[in-house]
């Protein structure tokens, strides 16, 4: 070990809290299980926190090696933790923003089976994220990428009994498997041309040797993209993402907004090196992210459900720090991937208690007029709201239009791409005020029998009929303290975040780009301050656009909504399918993959391989019961015989030389 901070302890205290509440906290009391659930969380959390008012003094980046891995060869791979820049601002997000959902979920989960189990799989998590950021090498990163796989199959499916949940972790599991083998073939991929899997070393040789550009980074990048993709739910694997809904809530508060759907981002950020030598690849990391930026948000227009809305905008948002990184602003997509930390967790947390004031409701059709009912659960989700709106001066406005600025002027960008964010940000607005009219302001629908978006619910679940009983409306309370607190932290972080980066043409000092610089490097373009106002001016005015359309149609004129959506049924119910993209996959990709796996699979390897094995097997065992049977008959002259015709084979193995090989030389 070269060093005393004992960074080894920030993982392992979590994975000690699964352990104990893994083992046997089936037999403790509830209050046993969160307390060490908590304990698992607050001291890394705590840990952390005394790291940062060291790190001014410590030489950077800061190394803790304890031991060697694995060695064949000349290569090896060791158990090295590193902490710079880039690895504190992940620390800090993920160990304080998930000892906020810990705190929260002590209250959201106070009544559900399995407490044990689900504070066991959230400290699971916790181990295996803390691991990958703090990893020094690609090997152990990927022992935290692969982990927080698991954990979240776990934490998704933790109502296993309800067949969409398990279907939903087993959905995440899958698609992240084939994002995962495109990050095992780029580690491939870097051992054949480095040796090594260290990012020091690596990032090293890449330094010295400015001719190493072309097809093998190139290569290198794009299947690091693939794996990233995966994780952070992008074009094309974004498909799980909307599906881990069916999770708890607080799951969805710690999926979205600080850990696993961060880890490709994170991971982008961390190997820029790499990519900085290969415009191709982040011409394609910028492409899909703008790309999935808007075609996230236009889902998110017309969907129900409050945790979809804000699982479909947490994709978009991913969109926005891909669409930095590929513009080679990485502080910019690390800066947004902080504030998004703060004002989605929000969302999540807030969303999780409006739909515990309804007793489990999270249909938007059902609620409204819940302003009054549940004051600082609508305070809160209303500052978040604000936020990831991009209006000033909350958290989302500094990070989003950094993002849509560095767009602009960077030469890897273009104009193509700003537009795109720009039009995403207008749709981002217009559907975050639209969750929060319908489920805020307005009369209250909880009564409403036959329940419909303005009349186009017919479309919405295929004509069926919603039913809430009556008494729904006298069992709506706020949240209990346990709950509200961390929704009060978290408001008042995406009120003030943004201020870690107000650039020099609003009057700050951009103090967090500075602050990643030595890792990261700033943005490549070139710009003014005047066309930075310029930009910031119209990204405000998107945003006000987007909430005075929303303003019309779900407060001033609400009979509006379901007359669009009858006019423009084609382009609604498209919309609301999703664009039928879990069907295509499902009709391209999982039906011939099922269909191969039971008849031709079965056909061939079952009852060729595994049943004619089994037969040869019988077969050959009969026989040689047959021949034994023979053998062993209790008739004293047949022994002599097969003594005579033993002894004869022995002589003429010994004519022939056959025991040679054994005498000794």
């Amino acid at each position: 070990m070269t060093g005393s901070l004992n960074l080894w302890l920030i993982p392992l205290v979590p994975f000690a809290g699964f352990l104990v509440n893994g083992l046997v906290g089936r037999k403790l009391p509830k209050a046993f299980v969160s307390t060490i659930a908590l304990i698992a969380t607050a001291i890394p959390f705590a840990q952390v926190v005394k790291i940062w008012f060291q790190f001014s003094s410590l030489t950077i980046p800061y190394l803790e090696n304890h031991g060697t891995w694995i060695w064949t060869g000349s290569f090896h791979a060791d158990f090295t933790l590193a902490l710079d820049q880039l690895s504190m601002i992940m620390l800090l997000i993920v160990t304080g923003v998930g000892f906020l959902i810990h705190i929260y979920s002590v209250g959201y989960m106070a009544h559900e089976e399995g407490y044990w189990r689900f504070f066991a799989y959230l400290n699971l998590f916790m181990f295996f994220m803390l691991t990958l950021v703090l990893a020094e090498n690609f090997l152990l990163m990927f022992v935290g990428w692969e982990g927080v796989g698991l954990a979240s199959y776990l934490l998704i499916g933790f109502y296993f009994l309800k067949p969409s949940a398990a279907h939903a972790g087993m959905k995440a599991f899958v698609v992240n498997r084939i994002g995962d083998f495109g990050f095992l073939i780029a580690l491939f991929l870097i051992i054949a041309n480095f040796g090594t899997l260290s990012f020091g070393e690596i990032f090293s040789g890449i330094a010295q040797h400015p001719e190493w550009q072309g097809r093998m980074p190139t290569m290198i990048a794009l299947f690091l993209v693939l794996g990233a993709t995966g994780k952070s739910a992008q074009i094309p694997l974004y498909v799980w993402l909307p599906d881990a809904m069916e999770g708890p809530t607080p799951v969805s508060a710690l999926i979205h907004a600080a850990t696993m759907v961060t880890a490709g981002v994170y991971m982008v950020a961390r190997t820029h090196p790499i990519f900085d030598r290969s415009p191709v690849a982040l011409s394609t990391v910028a492409i899909i992210g703008a790309a999935t930026a808007l075609f996230a948000a236009t889902i998110g227009l017309v969907q129900t459900d409050i945790k979809r809305v804000l699982a479909y905008s947490t994709v978009s948002q991913l969109g926005y720090m891909f669409l930095a990184c590929g513009v080679a602003s990485y502080s910019a997509g690390i800066f947004h991937l902080v504030t998004h930390a703060f004002f989605k967790a929000l969302l999540f947390l807030a969303a999780g208690s409006v739909i515990h004031a309804l007793s489990g409701e999270q249909d938007m059709r059902v609620m409204g007029g819940l302003r009054k009912k549940i004051p600082i659960t609508f305070w809160t989700m209303t500052a978040a709201v604000f936020a990831i709106c991009g209006f000033p001066p909350f958290a989302g406005f500094f990070s989003k239009d950094e993002i849509l600025y560095q767009a602009f002027i960077s030469p890897n960008g273009g104009k193509i791409l700003w537009f795109i964010g720009w039009i995403t940000a207008g749709l981002t607005s217009f559907y975050m005020f639209r969750l929060w009219y319908l489920t805020f302001l307005g009369e209250s629908r909880a009564q409403t029998h036959e329940l419909a978006e303005q009349g186009a619910a017919v479309h919405a679940r295929s004509g069926s009929k919603l039913v809430v009983e009556a008494e729904h409306t006298h069992a709506i309370h706020e949240s209990p303290s346990v709950m509200l607190g961390p929704l009060v932290i978290l408001a008042i972080l995406s009120v003030i975040g943004g201020f870690l980066g107000v650039p020099e043409a609003m009057g700050g000092h951009n103090a967090f780009e500075h602050f990643l610089s030595p890792v990261v490097g700033s943005g490549s373009g070139e710009g003014s301050t005047s066309l930075e106002r310029t930009m910031a001016v119209i990204s405000i005015a998107i945003a006000v656009a987007g909430w005075f359309v929303a303003h019309v149609f779900y407060y001033l004129k609400p009979e509006l909504p379901g007359k669009l959506a009858t006019q423009f049924r084609a382009l609604y119910s498209l919309l609301l399918n999703k664009y039928w993209v879990d069907e295509i996959y499902g009709a391209i990709v999982v039906t011939p993959l099922l269909l191969f796996s039971r008849y031709i699979l079965k056909a061939l390897f079952d009852r060729g391989v595994i049943d004619g094995a089994g037969f040869a097997a019988g077969v050959t065992a009969q026989g040689f019961g047959a021949i034994v049977q023979r053998v062993q008959s209790g008739n004293i002259r047949s022994y002599a015989g097969w003594l005579a015709v033993g002894a004869a084979v022995l002589l003429i193995a010994v004519y022939f030389g056959f025991t040679s090989h054994f005498a000794p030389q």
